[in-house]
């Protein structure tokens, strides 16, 4: 038989989701007293249940729940601040507030001394606000709040209060954005206007902050950045923000544009409007040169980057062991990793045949026309070219034209023989995972693209 003294689990969760809130912040300020300090008494008083909600409903007044802020326009503003539920709005294919459904989160503004009496509201038993549950006239939220049904529902009428306009009806300020939107047929009738005043959709910010931070600092998107930076297979998803600017509100503060601003110190991220813009980069094609060994492949980031490290490495006079031979093998290969990649964005951004046709690229060496243009080789008319291709003899070319650029790039303080000079070129013609495979896979369509085109 049901115990009838036993409250409700939902009551019971709610009451004890208070009494652990008003225990904590109570904790807080006694651990500040000495324990024979006059003021204890009166302390704890304050915080009995009945007592601090009582206190709380006056407070309530000083601030307001919003999902749509006023402040962020201008900190000096006055006027209307807005809370709509995401769900209570028109479904848009566009995005919008609408789009965060039943999983946002509210914000306050007001004075930042009240912000205790939010923090209340905020508690959640099984996913669901106090709030949330006073709004909806849960029954064992009231319970949880007085035993006295009056007190009940003075109380909960003052704590919804919260989400409503403090002014009576719409109002705006001098300091607002205010907009005249054209809503009937004459552009020169003024009654044909309305006159809108946008608010900052602060619930939206913030969950767009949270998903960029998430994109910037997450941990499984640093591993999606490493492997993308190392060009290494990586089975998650890399999140990228170009163009991101951020937007400080508030100054030293941000409390006083609203409680989510403070929780984020003050930052708002603001995402790029540009269109994309595709158009190729001079600077990042080879014009004009007899040879990409030379400032187009020595300018590529992962490239300065390597030589100056091997540089330095090699300059610290490692001894003459294995490992030194392993970390400066490392690097060389990284070398020829981006080697790999600066044919792979050639062929990506230029068509076939880009080397004979392109008057832009004339001068550039035999050798890298068949290393860096390989397709031309399958145009029918290029049978000469394809020919030259498969004897075979450019890969050595390729290779000793990268040993001198990158003994060019270490010979300035550093010193190397013969045999030095033959390893940097023979790492090249060895890395079976990257160049060299390469070949073998481009040798063999060229062939069957031959072999077709003959009659």
């Amino acid at each position: 038989m049901k115990d009838e003294s036993t409250p409700p689990a939902g009551h019971a969760s709610y009451r004890a989701a208070i009494t652990g809130f008003l225990q904590e912040r109570l904790q807080t300020k006694l651990d500040k007293l000495k324990p024979d300090d006059p003021q204890r008494g009166e302390l704890l008083a304050s915080f009995a249940h009945d007592m601090w909600l009582a206190n709380a409903a006056k407070r309530v007044e000083q601030i307001q729940a919003v999902t749509h802020s006023l402040k962020p326009i201008h900190p000096d503003a006055r006027g209307t601040n807005l809370y709509v539920e995401p769900t209570r709005l028109p479904t848009l294919t566009e995005l919008g507030s609408h789009a965060l459904g039943e999983q946002f989160i509210g914000d306050v503004v007001g004075n930042a001394a009240a912000l205790d009496v939010y923090k209340l509201l905020k508690l959640e038993v099984n996913g669901r606000s106090l709030l949330t549950a006073l709004l909806a006239q849960d029954a064992d939220a009231l319970a949880a709040l007085h035993t006295d049904p009056e007190q009940v529902q003075a109380l909960r009428n003052a704590f919804v209060s919260l989400t409503q306009p403090r002014a009576e009806g719409p109002s705006s300020h001098t300091l607002a954005k205010q907009l005249y939107w054209l809503t009937g047929d004459g552009a020169c009738a003024d009654a044909d206007y309305t006159l809108l005043a946008p608010l900052y959709a602060t619930s939206l910010a913030h969950a767009v902050h949270a998903q960029v931070q998430e994109g910037r600092f997450g941990e499984s998107n640093k591993a999606a950045r490493q492997a993308k930076k190392e060009r290494k297979v990586h089975d998650g998803v890399f999140h990228d923000y170009p163009g991101l600017a951020v937007q400080n509100m508030g100054g030293t503060k941000p409390q006083n544009i609203s409680q989510l601003n403070s929780e984020r110190r003050g930052m708002n991220y603001l995402l790029s409007s540009l269109p994309p813009q595709w158009k190729v980069s001079e600077k990042r094609l080879p014009v004009s040169t007899d040879s990409v060994f030379g400032h187009y492949f020595g300018s590529r980031h992962l490239v300065r980057q390597t030589v100056q490290a091997l540089r330095a490495f090699l300059e610290s006079k490692p001894p003459a062991n294995a490992a030194t031979r392993s970390q400066r093998d490392d690097m060389v290969y990284r070398l020829v990793d981006e080697m790999v990649a600066m044919a792979a964005d050639l062929e990506h951004l230029l068509t076939p045949g880009w080397t004979l046709s392109d008057e832009r690229f004339s001068k550039l060496n035999s050798d890298e026309q068949y290393w860096l243009d390989p397709l031309r080789a399958e145009l029918p008319e290029e049978a000469d070219f394809a020919e030259a291709w498969l004897a075979m003899e450019w890969p050595e070319a390729i290779g000793r034209r990268f040993g001198n650029w990158l003994n060019d790039r270490l010979d300035g303080k550093l010193h190397f023989g013969e045999i030095e000079f033959r390893a940097w070129k023979k790492e090249l013609l060895a890395d079976e995972d990257g160049f060299a495979q390469q070949l073998r896979e481009r040798r063999n369509r060229i062939r069957t693209a031959r072999k077709e085109a003959m009659p």
